[in-house]
This record gives structure tokens, C-alpha cells and sequence, in this order.
């Protein structure tokens, strides 16, 4: 007779729970997350930084941020990624770690021609070397997500997924070192220390194991064909295997996050009009903050591997719901004086974000197809990003129609659909749905 689910999760201990993190591989994850998260941060923060200081205008250092837009199409070159073998390359090192070293070499030599362009005099170098950074960074988060699902079992995801948030946070505080060095010495020497961060993180790529693939069955057709074959066979796969369900969960998907995107948009400003010194601000965002975070991803890892993904993510949603809403109370009280309070809110938050961030991501996972990893999670991971910062982009309205107290009540309440989501699927849904059915054919594990 088969185990169910509670069946599984009696025999899993906390001792087991804790014992996954000391897997080599929860290592590979550390680093695989601060390589991702470094050009992000150097080509959305950094340079915008730089660009102000010689004096570009906010209108102009706004439409760089189109060059993240990057970040939100990988969808259109993920099945490239995931399907042709780069010469020598591939043959040598395997076909993941193979696309992370171009993708980190393309990072690198973004982050050079950056640091050797000078924007004051034009922008022309400064954009390509952005473009170049942050299409390679993208790429590279597109082999790492398939390396990440192939490597590691199905119940670890979560697991996997908060070791690398912790080295994402990680890269987030070492492009603060790197703002600072641009005070000590310059631009220039700040950006070519990034990049020669980022070659370091290839030379320990070198040093992980290529995951073993799945098999791929070769179809006759011609190279029309066989293209045509490697866009349409990856999203045409949800519909196959989710069947009607595959609504609820893409709305799942899509609108899950929702909360912690709107909320943030506002949050920077409401500590600047309630009159927060930046520097408690700062602070408080990368000391009890950053640990928060860190603390989130691992607990939300320990849940969703004890108790599986979908009940950490309904946890996930009435944490959202808390703590997004505290933004409301802060803003009520409206004093600066309240720098208790302030670090409690942004701390809490941040541990609910890290707790969400990593349950989601190991569900995401649980929907793909390790032949089509690359693919259908760069699918998943663009259609929650385009809907949730486009929705974002309203914030502002929204904050001057309703007020501070009012819109962190109405962000916080997005949790609530979510939550309503997350039961609905975990009572009603297929094997699929839950992310419970192996790619084999196989059930990891009785719906229940």
C-alpha cells in the first residue's frame, strides 16, 4: 500500500529537516545565488547610483531600468538554453554548467565596459555594457534554475531554493562593498572588482557536478520543425498535464506575490515622509533586516520539507498578511520617533518575505519538466514578475488616492485571494496541481 502524505511527513524529523542544509549541494546553491544576484544588483542599483552622481537626470536613469526588462522576457531564449549545446564547451563541462560559464563571462565583460565607459560624457558605452550585463545575468539565471531543479530530489527544492536566497541577500550585501569602494577609489575600480567577483564564481562553477538530464526523444523534421518543436512543446506541456487546473494555478502563480510587490514600491517612501534617518533606515535594512531574510528562507525551507510546499506557502500568505499590514500601523502612528517599531516592521517583514520567497520557488520548481526545466520555469518566473510590477507601477496612484494607512491595508488583504488560492488547490487539486506528480509518470506521494 502506498504511503500518504501524512504518512510521509511523521517520518520526516526536524533532525532530517535540518540535516538537508548540510548537503555539498546546499554549498553549490550559496554560490550559484550570489552569482545571480550580483549583476542584478550592479546594473538596477549601482549604476544608477553612479549615473546620478555625474549628474544624468531621474528621467533618464528611470528608462534604464527597461534594461531589466530583461529579466521578465528569458522566457523567449530559454528554450535555446535548454536545448542547444554550445561548441566544445558543452562536450567538455555538460550543458548547464556549460550556458553559466558564457552567461558569467558575458556578465564579466558587461561589468568592464561599464567600468571603463564614462557616463558624463555619453551614454551609448555605459548602455551597452548594461545591456550586455543584464541579458548575461538573465541567462544565467535561466541554467541556473534548470541546474537547480536537476540536481537536487523534488523534496529538497525548498531547501535548495533558501540557500540560494541567502547567497542572493549575500550578493545584495557585497554590491554594497562595492558602493562603497567606488567612495574609496572610483567607478571604474568598483566595477572591475564585481567583475572579477563574478570570474571567481565561475571557476567554483567549474567545480560543481552536471546534474544528470533527462532524455530527450529526437523527433524527425526538419530544423523548422525542430524549432518550432522546442518553444511550442514546453508550454504546451502545462496545458497537457495541468488540464483545467492549469487556471487556478497560473492565477496561483501570477498573483501570489502581489502584496509584497505592491507594498514595496511604497515602503521607501513612507520612511522618507515619516522623516526616518536614512542611516537607521539603512541600518536597520542590513543588519536585523538581512538576518530576518536569512532566518525567513531557512524556516520556510524547514516548513515546506516538513509539511510539503503548499502549506508553507498557505503559512506564507497570513505572514504576508501580518506583516505587510504592520506598514499600515507605522504609517498611522506617523513619528519619527518610532524606531523600535520601525525595526520590528521591517525585520518581520523581511522574515516573511524570505519564508514566502523560498516556498514559492520550490513550488514553482514542482510544476516543471527537468527536460524543459529551463524553459517552463523561465515561463512561471516572467508571467509572476510582468503582471505583479506591472500592477506595482500603480502604487503611487493608489497611495495618494487611498492614503499610507489604507494602502498597506488594501496590499496586505492581496494576501487573502492568495491564501484562498493555495487551500483551494491543496483540498481540490490534481496530483499536477499540488506539484506532486514526477515527470516519470509517478506520484512523489498521495494527494492529501
Amino acid at each position: 500500500m502506498s504511503m500518504t502524505q501524512a504518512d510521509i511527513e511523521r517520518k520526516k524529523s526536524w533532525r532530517q529537516a535540518i540535516a538537508v542544509y548540510g548537503h555539498p549541494i546546499m554549498l553549490a546553491m550559496l554560490i550559484l545565488g550570489f552569482a545571480s544576484g550580483l549583476p542584478l544588483m550592479m546594473v538596477f542599483s549601482k549604476l544608477s547610483y553612479w549615473l546620478r552622481d555625474v549628474g544624468i537626470d531621474r528621467s533618464t536613469i528611470g528608462f534604464f531600468y527597461w534594461i531589466t526588462l530583461s529579466y521578465t522576457l528569458k522566457p523567449i531564449w530559454a528554450p535555446m538554453v535548454d536545448r542547444m549545446p554550445i561548441p566544445f564547451l558543452t562536450a567538455a563541462m555538460g550543458k548547464r554548467r556549460s550556458w553559466m560559464m558564457v552567461a558569467i563571462l558575458g556578465t564579466m565583460i558587461g561589468l568592464f565596459i561599464i567600468a571603463f565607459s564614462d557616463p558624463s560624457q555619453g551614454l551609448w558605452l555605459t548602455l551597452a555594457g548594461a545591456f550586455i550585463l543584464s541579458y548575461s545575468g538573465a541567462t544565467l539565471d535561466i541554467s541556473i534554475d534548470a541546474w537547480r531543479i536537476e540536481s537536487g530530489p523534488r523534496e529538497e527544492q525548498a531547501n535548495m531554493a533558501a540557500a540560494y536566497v541567502l547567497g542572493y541577500r549575500g550578493a545584495i550585501f557585497f554590491s554594497g562593498f562595492g558602493l562603497a569602494l567606488s567612495s574609496w577609489t572610483n567607478w571604474t575600480v568598483s566595477f572591475c572588482v564585481m567583475s572579477l567577483t563574478m570570474g571567481i564564481c565561475g571557476l567554483m562553477v567549474l567545480a560543481m557536478r552536471e546534474p544528470k538530464h533527462s532524455v530527450r526523444l529526437q523527433t524527425a523534421g526538419g530544423l523548422g520543425h525542430r524549432i518550432a518543436e522546442a518553444i511550442i512543446e514546453p508550454f504546451k506541456q502545462f496545458g497537457t498535464r495541468l488540464g483545467a487546473w492549469i487556471v487556478p494555478v497560473f492565477l496561483l502563480v501570477a498573483f501570489y506575490r502581489l502584496s509584497d510587490f505592491t507594498m514595496g514600491v511604497m515602503a521607501s517612501p513612507l520612511y522618507s515622509d515619516i522623516g526616518f534617518d536614512r542611516a537607521i533606515v539603512g541600518g536597520i535594512q542590513s543588519g536585523p533586516g538581512l538576518i530576518a531574510t536569512i532566518a525567513g528562507g531557512f524556516l520556510g525551507g524547514l516548513i515546506a520539507y516538513k509539511f510539503g510546499v503548499l502549506r508553507a506557502m498557505f503559512v506564507g500568505a497570513f505572514l504576508t498578511l501580518a506583516t505587510n499590514g504592520a506598514y499600515a500601523w507605522l504609517a498611522a502612528l506617523n513619528s519619527p520617533d518610532t524606531v523600535g517599531l520601525l525595526a520590528v516592521v521591517i525585520s518581520s517583514d523581511n522574515l516573511a518575505a524570505g519564508f514566502v520567497g523560498t516556498a514559492f520557488i520550490a513550488y514553482l520548481s514542482s510544476l516543471t519538466d527537468p527536460i524543459n526545466a529551463a524553459t517552463q520555469y523561465a515561463l512561471l518566473s516572467s508571467l509572476y514578475a510582468l503582471i505583479n510590477k506591472f500592477i506595482a507601477g500603480f502604487s503611487g496612484v493608489m497611495a495618494d488616492a487611498l492614503g499610507y494607512v489604507n494602502f498597506f491595508i488594501v496590499t496586505a488583504g492581496y494576501a487573502l485571494p492568495a491564501a484562498a488560492l493555495v487551500l483551494f488547490i491543496m483540498i481540490k487539486g490534481s496530483p499536477a496541481a499540488k506539484g506532486l506528480v514526477r515527470y516519470d509518470g509517478k506520484t512523489d506521494e498521495a494527494a492529501g
